[in-house]
C-alpha cells in the first residue's frame, strides 16, 4: 500500500450486483494529476459512465472522495465530494459535504470509495480499520436519517461510528434526494441521495483508529498552526463564529440579493425575523462545528415552546432560511427550523425543495395552478403548514408532491404554457439564494457552473459587497475599481474562471470554501499549495495547482458536452434578463451576458459558439482522450 503522504493509500471499489470488493491503489501519478475528491471523482466518472447511461440505472456510479488534506491539522478539512451523473439534470452531479463523515471514512482506511451496480435488496455498508463488510438493512429500509444513524449506532454498540445514509426521498428516488451525513451535515445538491436508492444502499457507516500519514510533519504542524491562527485572526471570523452563514441575511438582504417570493424581489420585508441575531437570540442553544474548524460556525438551535416546541436542528444556512423563508414568505423562524429539520430527515436538499415550493407558490398566484392541483387547499404565500406538508409529500411522491418531486424544470414541462417562466433553474438546477441582478460575477457563476445553477463552484465573494484591498492582494490595482463593484460587468468573467479553478482545487483537497479560502480569503493558491507539499511530499506550486484546478474544470465540462450541453445552455431564466429587480440594491437586471459569455469562453480557450472546450485547450492540460471523445461528437 502507498506510503504517500496525506493518504491511506486505498481507493476501494464494491459492485453491489455481485458483491465483488477490489482494491487499487492511490498513486502519485493519480494524485499529482488529480489530488483527490472532486478531481479524481470526475476522472473516474468520466472513465466508466457514459453519456448513453441512465442516471438511475445500475450502470451509474458513486464516488465518495476526500481528499489529501482531510482527516489532518490543516484548518477545517472535514469536507468529502459525492460525485455520479445527477437524476437532477442529468448531466455531471457532485456534492460537497462537510462534518466528521469525511475523515473518518479516511481514519477507517479508505481515500475513495467508488460504488457500482446494485443490490437486489437493501443494505448497509459498514468500513471499519481497513474491513468492508456489506450487511443486510431490510429493517431500516424507511427509516428516516436520524433513525438510520440510531439503529445502525445500537447495532454496532458504538456511539462513534460515523453515518451517511438516506431517508425516504432517497429510497423514492426523489430526482433532488440528499445523503444525511454525521452531524446532520448534507450532501444536498444534485440528488445523489435517489442514486444511492436506486442502488438499495441505505447507509454507509464509518469507524477507524488510523492516522493519516504526512511527508513533513513538524513543518506541516507549524503551517498549519499558522493557518488557523490567520484565520482567527480574520476580519469576517467573529462574525462567522457567532453567526454562520444565518449571518449573511442580513447582509445579502440589504444588497438586494435575497431572493423572495420565488425571485419577483431581491429583499425581504421581514428579513430582521429570520436572520442571524433572530436565530441566535430565541433558538440557539450550543456552537459546534466540522473537522478540525476553527471557526465553529455549526450551531445547534432548538424551538422549546409553541407549535414546533422540540424542533430541533443544527447547520440551519443562509440558503435555507432563504429557500424556506423568504423564497415561500415565511417569517416563522420556528417553522423554519422544523422544516429544515423534517428535510434532512426525509433526506431532501433544502434548495431545491423550498425552490420547487415556491415556483408552485407563484403559479398558484399567477392562475396557472388551482385547487384542483393542490388537493382543494389554497396554495398562499406565507402559508407554513402547508410547506411543511409538501415536504413530506414530495419525500412521499403523493399528491402535489408528486409533481413538485421532479424539480422545477421538470414539473414546468409537465404543466406547459407560461410555467417555464417562473421556473428558476439553469440546467435542470434550481438557483440557490443569490440574485445575480445585484452581482454580476454572481450571475455569470450561476450559468457556467458545471452541476447547473450554483454559487459554490466559482464562489465570487469579493464584489458581494466590494473589497478592494482583497483585489489587491489577489490581482492587483489594475482590477479596480470594477472588480470590487457587484454592479459592473468588467473582469467579472476572469473572477469567475479564477474562482472555478480554486474551487476545483479546494473540493478535491477536502477543505471548506468559507473556512479561509473564498469567504475569509487567508488560503489562496500559494498557501494550498505549501499545504499539500508538506503533506503529501509531492512538490506542489502555485502554477500547478491553477492547471490541476483547471484540467477539472475542463474535464467537466467536457463531460456535460458529451450529454448535449452547449452555451445555449448556459442561460438565465428570462426573469433575470427582461424583469429589473425592484430591489434598492439590485440596480436593474443582469447586464450584458452574452458579452460576459464571450469573454469568459476566451478565457477558458472554449470555442464561442458551442461553448465546447477546444482541442488545443484539452490537449495541452492532458486531456487528450477528452479531445478525440468531442472530435467524434461533433461529428
Amino acid at each position: 500500500m502507498s506510503k504517500l503522504g496525506g493518504y491511506v493509500g486505498r481507493i476501494l471499489r464494491l459492485n453491489l450486483s455481485n458483491r465483488k470488493i477490489d482494491e487499487q491503489e492511490l498513486t502519485p501519478e493519480l494524485a499529482r494529476t488529480w489530488l483527490g475528491g472532486n478531481g479524481i471523482g470526475v476522472r473516474i466518472l468520466w472513465d466508466e459512465v457514459a453519456e448513453s447511461v441512465h442516471p438511475l440505472s445500475a450502470e451509474n456510479i458513486l464516488v465518495l472522495a476526500t481528499g489529501p488534506l482531510v482527516g489532518t491539522a490543516w484548518p477545517c478539512c472535514g469536507r468529502m465530494e459525492a460525485i455520479a451523473k445527477s437524476p437532477l439534470t442529468g448531466i455531471y452531479g457532485d456534492s460537497n459535504c462537510g462534518g466528521t463523515f469525511g475523515p473518518e471514512l479516511k481514519f477507517a482506511g479508505v481515500d475513495v470509495l467508488v460504488i457500482t451496480g446494485a443490490a437486489d435488496r437493501p443494505v448497509s455498508l459498514w468500513i471499519h480499520d481497513g474491513i468492508v463488510e456489506i450487511e443486510d438493512a431490510k429493517e431500516l429500509w424507511g427509516f428516516d436519517t436520524v433513525e438510520t444513524e440510531s439503529a445502525l449506532r445500537l447495532r454496532k454498540g458504538d456511539t462513534g461510528i460515523k453515518v451517511a445514509c438516506i431517508g425516504p426521498a432517497g429510497e423514492n428516488l426523489v430526482p433532488y434526494a440528499s445523503i444525511q451525513a454525521t452531524p446532520n451535515r448534507s450532501f444536498g445538491r444534485a440528488g445523489l441521495g435517489a442514486v444511492m436508492g436506486s442502488k438499495r444502499l441505505k447507509a454507509i457507516a464509518a469507524r477507524g483508529a488510523m492516522r493519516v500519514p504526512i511527508a513533513s510533519p513538524d513543518e506541516f504542524s507549524e503551517l498549519a498552526r499558522r493557518m488557523h491562527q490567520r484565520i482567527r485572526e480574520n476580519e469576517f471570523y467573529p462574525a462567522l463564529a457567532r453567526y454562520g452563514t444565518s449571518g449573511l441575511v442580513s447582509i445579502v438582504n440589504e444588497l438586494g440579493r435575497f431572493p423572495t417570493r420565488n425571485f419577483q424581489r431581491g429583499d425581504y420585508a421581514e428579513a430582521d425575523k429570520i436572520d442571524g441575531e433572530a436565530l441566535r437570540s430565541r433558538y440557539w442553544e450550543r456552537d459546534g462545528g466540522c473537522f478540525a474548524c476553527p471557526i465553529r460556525c455549526d450551531k445547534v438551535y432548538r424551538v422549546r415552546e409553541g407549535e414546533f416546541a422540540g424542533a430541533t436542528t443544527s447547520s440551519l444556512e443562509y440558503e435555507t432560511l432563504n429557500s424556506l423563508g423568504a423564497a415561500v414568505d415565511n417569517s416563522n423562524l420556528a417553522a423554519i427550523i422544523a422544516a429544515n429539520e423534517r428535510c434532512d430527515r426525509l433526506g431532501l436538499d433544502t434548495i431545491s425543495t423550498g425552490r420547487a415550493i415556491s415556483f408552485a407558490m407563484e403559479l398558484y398566484e399567477k392562475g396557472i395552478l388551482s385547487k384542483s392541483d393542490t388537493g382543494g387547499r389554497q396554495l398562499r404565500w406565507g402559508d407554513y403548514r402547508f410547506v411543511l406538508d409538501l415536504i413530506e409529500r414530495i419525500a412521499r411522491r403523493t399528491g402535489l408532491g408528486e409533481l413538485l418531486s421532479l424539480g422545477v424544470r421538470n414539473a414546468a414541462e409537465q404543466i406547459g404554457g407560461e410555467a417555464a417562466y417562473y421556473a428558476m433553474e439553469v440546467k435542470g438546477m434550481e438557483i440557490p439564494a443569490q440574485d445575480g441582478r445585484a452581482q454580476q460575477s454572481m450571475g455569470l457563476a450561476h450559468i457556467t457552473s458545471s452541476r447547473g445553477a450554483d454559487h459554490l463552484k466559482a464562489f465570487p465573494t469579493i464584489d458581494e459587497t466590494g473589497h478592494p484591498s482583497e483585489v489587491v492582494r489577489r490581482y492587483g490595482e489594475a482590477y479596480l475599481p470594477e472588480m470590487s463593484d457587484p454592479h459592473a460587468t468588467k473582469h467579472k468573467p476572469f473572477l469567475v474562471r479564477d474562482g472555478e479553478d480554486l474551487g476545483a482545487v479546494v473540493d478535491s483537497v477536502g477543505v471548506c470554501k468559507s473556512g479561509g479560502t473564498h469567504v475569509m480569503a487567508e488560503i489562496y493558491w500559494p498557501e494550498i499549495a505549501a499545504g499539500l507539499s508538506c503533506a503529501t511530499g509531492i512538490e506542489f506550486t502555485a502554477h500547478d495547482l491553477k492547471a490541476i484546478g483547471e484540467r477539472i474544470t475542463n474535464l467537466m465540462r467536457a463531460y456535460n458536452a458529451l450529454h448535449g450541453i452547449t452555451r445555449e445552455d448556459d442561460r438565465l431564466p428570462r426573469r433575470f434578463i427582461e424583469e429589473p429587480s425592484p430591489s434598492a440594491g439590485a440596480k436593474g437586471q443582469i447586464a450584458h451576458a452574452e458579452e460576459m459569455l464571450d469573454e469568459y469562453y476566451a478565457l477558458r480557450g472554449w470555442d464561442a459558439g458551442s461553448g465546447w472546450p477546444t482541442p488545443a485547450t484539452l490537449k495541452r492540460l492532458g486531456l487528450e482522450e477528452a479531445a478525440e471523445r468531442l472530435e467524434v461528437a461533433r461529428g
